[in-house]
């Protein structure tokens, strides 16, 4: 039996091996349904891609790259980032590629994890898939009729566009990225726009090799200019969004800057028009781009906002009529609450199941990693994870839970947790309550803004809405007493009788206890 699987090499499966290895859990394996190591930075391969946030934000603390080449470093250097933490922390071992996991169950003090023909005994069961891992294939009539060349951006295919005719679904971060570049190539480029995107200027810039030299010999500059570049993000991406209610100053500030950089790329009202959101700065992903909006300025560049009747063999229908194109790019995102809340089945005690009980009862994990009924499983991209603006800040506030968590279980003489259906509960209700009364996503316009940051019951609960330094507090200083501590038998040992029931108080005036 192996001490635990986790499935995903991005980098929050790399980094939940990282930590466990520091535990001492050495028999890992790490289950990769790609042919490589990566995540979204081995999958997304199209051309402009690159970070959205600062470089320097955009690493493990633990382990901060020197040698970024841009402010905002292009996706095939965040590959090769990868490469080297599989190699410093010698995660490649455990690493198995080209498997994909189809169902996960708790058999009484273990999980058994089933990927095709072959199944996998654990311990413990980390599912670290990430939030954008399902692309999303729009239902649009006749779109499999279409006799051209059809790519997803998560799939992207090199192909010769000089000449053609390129029509691309989708106005989101990924499309912001790689429309210029689309219209530096093809011959006319439509864009088909259902809701637009807030946009502000990207500060991107070459890093000179002195300043990498300096960052390489000394450490502490780099984690000062992270500091610096997380506390602007908070600022200015987070605040205004997750406290709206008491910074709302911030979102409009945000929304200034966005519509500022639009008017003095755009000139022409109609398209200015189209091009700004009637939603609250935040609702949906923003982004940083310098050259999005005037790639719309350029002749054979059209914009289409009417909506989409069908796709017939030669092209697309709208109610303003049809475009004839060769290329159809579909830049429409990724589905995260239908088929990726979990990505597999995961059936915990007693039968349930992971993603049926989501759906019935609210999508909710305690401090965004455990769930109440699955032992020993940890959620890493799970309802009310996200914190921050860098997705670093959320795989590391999870580490810290997780060294919380296994060094009270061992001190217990235990060798399993589950988290109470209480502390769950009151969890939930936290975070409920502070979007409820806080964050722009209740308070703000966001009924227009077709946000992936809502689920299918119109539910705010993927990004958690407290600051960073909080979830961070949080992660680090959880009561120990919102767990119980399981024996190798599968019952509750320590202060609770039974899972999902802890008997324990909490002692009074020490959250941290």
């Amino acid at each position: 039996m192996h001490d635990a699987v986790i499935v995903g090499a991005g980098f929050g499966g790399m980094g939940a091996a990282v930590e466990l290895r520091r535990l001492g859990f050495d028999d890992l394996v790490i289950l990769e349904r790609e042919d490589d190591l990566g995540g979204t930075w081995h999958v997304n391969r199209y051309p402009g891609l690159a970070v959205d946030i600062p470089s320097p934000t955009y690493s493990y603390s633990f382990e901060p790259n020197p040698h970024w080449s841009r402010l905002f470093a292009p996706g095939e250097e965040l590959k090769r980032y990868a490469a080297h933490v599989a190699a410093k922390y010698d995660l490649r071992r455990s690493m198995r590629f080209g498997v994909t996991v189809t169902s996960a169950r708790w058999e009484d003090d273990h999980w058994e994890v089933v990927a095709g023909e072959e199944t996998f005994a654990a311990r413990y069961l980390v599912t670290a898939t990430g939030f954008l891992s399902m692309p999303k294939t729009p239902d649009i009539a006749g779109i499999e009729s279409f006799r051209g060349e059809v790519v997803h951006t998560a799939a992207w295919q090199p192909t010769d566009l000089r000449g053609k005719r390129v029509a691309i679904i989708g106005t989101g971060a990924t499309a912001v990225q790689l429309i210029p570049g689309l219209a530096r190539e093809a011959a006319a480029v439509t864009v088909y726009q259902r809701t637009p995107i807030w946009v502000s200027p990207k500060p991107d810039y070459p890093v000179p090799a002195v300043v990498r030299k300096l960052f390489a010999r000394l450490p502490f500059v780099q984690r000062a200019v992270r500091w610096f570049g997380s506390a602007v993000l908070e600022l200015m991406m987070i605040s205004g969004v997750v406290h709206y209610r008491q910074l709302r100053v911030a979102n409009r500030l945000a929304e200034r800057w966005c519509r500022a950089h639009l008017h003095r790329q755009v000139r022409d009202p109609g398209l200015r028009r189209k091009l700004t959101p009637d939603y609250s700065f935040g609702c949906k992903r923003p982004t940083f781009s310098n050259d999005y909006f005037r790639t719309f300025t350029q002749p054979h560049v059209s914009l289409e906002t009417s909506s989409i009747t069908h796709v017939d063999g030669s092209g697309i229908v709208t109610a303003n009529g049809r475009v004839d194109i060769d290329v159809l790019v579909l830049a429409t995102g990724f589905d995260l609450w239908d088929v990726n809340f979990p990505a597999f089945e995961v059936t915990g005690r007693d039968g349930r199941d992971l993603g049926a009980w989501w759906r019935q009862n609210r999508f909710q994990a305690y401090e965004g990693v455990t769930v109440p009924g699955f032992p020993n499983y940890l959620s890493l991209n799970s309802p009310y994870s996200y914190s921050g603006l860098s997705y670093f800040t959320t795989i590391e506030c999870q580490m810290t839970h997780m060294r919380r968590l296994f060094t009270a279980m061992r001190a217990r003489g235990a060798s399993g947790f589950e988290v109470t259906r209480r502390a769950n509960d009151e969890f939930l209700e936290r975070m409920r309550a502070k979007v409820s009364r806080n964050s722009v996503f209740s308070l703000g316009q966001c009924a227009t803004a077709h946000s992936y940051y809502f689920n299918q019951h119109g539910e705010a609960t993927l990004l958690r809405p407290t600051s960073t330094i909080g979830a961070q507090r949080a992660a680090g200083r959880f009561p120990l007493s919102d767990y119980d501590f399981l024996t190798d038998t599968g019952t509750a040992g320590g202060p609770a009788d039974r899972p999902g029931r802890s008997t324990a108080p909490r002692p009074a005036g020490n959250p941290a206890s």
